[in-house]
């Protein structure tokens, strides 16, 4: 691999993947009532150069045939901040979003065609406060932080999928908004925050493109292990004051927040999360986590 940026075979390792993996996919149990509410996810989603990490794409697609395959997926994405509330359009093959630069010119024609998720546009608009609207767009797609890590958990692309717009950066009303959510998991809706646990990209070295890990990235990332090990929510929802490493770790919000998403709609925040997925990409922690509630 020339680098990150530049790989000898864009995406060759998801195309040394799919061969494995859609036979496993195929066979995947389907979610029934007997199982109970699904959990809810908080993803580190990775961008392109996911399609690049093989044993990156596996832990995702691990993950997912560990759990019961989701009637649908609810996700919100560090890259869709709007207010009020929005979901994406619901209909069949809706359009990707194509929302990075300075890659090859492959991952922008990848395609990730689910089936239609009206029925779940539906049931969230209905669940939401009288005070709070909710705007169905009629043509905004899904996009990386979306169907990137997606594409490696669910290869088949064949359970719907819609997105929610994040419409604050404040931890409590993100939590209610997650509890609000909660009771799709009884009726085996996969809900999805999904980010990146550190992501300063400004401050990429040379050296952590060759594996090195700042230290404002790993201390950020052991701080928030230990209190999501805690269940303590408190904690993470001071993160401007408490976290070390910031803002280093997190010179613009977008990608840790989600988690508060996930950890509302598990019905139990101050419960212990399993990580799942932990490690580093380019010195930026890829933790992973579900929760417990």
């Amino acid at each position: 691999m020339t680098s990150i940026f530049n790989p000898d075979v864009p995406a060759g390792a998801y195309d040394a993947f799919l061969p494995g993996a859609l036979p496993r996919a195929r066979e995947q149990r389907e979610w029934t009532p007997a199982d109970g509410p699904l959990p809810a996810l908080y993803v580190s989603h990775g961008a392109p150069p996911l399609f690049d990490d093989g044993p990156w794409i596996a832990e995702l697609f691990d993950w997912a045939q560990a759990l019961p395959k989701p009637r649908a997926i609810l996700i919100v994405s560090a890259h869709w901040e709007a207010a009020p509330l929005c979901l994406s359009a619901p209909a069949a093959h809706t359009p990707l979003v194509y929302d990075f630069g300075g890659f090859h010119p492959r991952y922008y024609t990848m395609k990730y065609d689910t089936p239609d998720a009206t029925h779940l546009a539906d049931r969230v608009a209905a669940m939401m406060p009288d005070g709070e609207p909710v705007h169905r767009h009629p043509s905004r797609g899904l996009d990386h932080g979306a169907w990137v890590p997606l594409m490696a958990m669910y290869p088949l692309a064949d359970v719907p999928v819609l997105q929610l717009s994040m419409p604050t950066h404040d931890p409590a009303r993100l939590l209610g908004l997650g509890a609000r959510l909660a009771p799709l998991r009884e009726e085996g809706v996969l809900v999805i925050g999904s980010g990146f646990m550190t992501h300063g990209l400004p401050f990429i070295t040379s050296d952590m493109l060759r594996g090195a890990v700042p230290s404002w990235s790993a201390d950020f990332d052991a701080w928030a292990a230990d209190a999501l090990a805690r269940g303590d929510v408190d904690e993470l929802a001071a993160y401007r004051t408490r976290a070390p490493g910031m803002p280093y770790a997190h010179p613009t919000v977008d990608h840790y927040i989600p988690l508060f998403v996930a950890l509302g709609a598990g019905g139990s925040p101050d419960r212990p999360v399993r990580t799942v997925i932990d490690g580093y990409m380019i010195g930026l922690s890829r933790r992973s986590f579900e929760t417990a509630g």
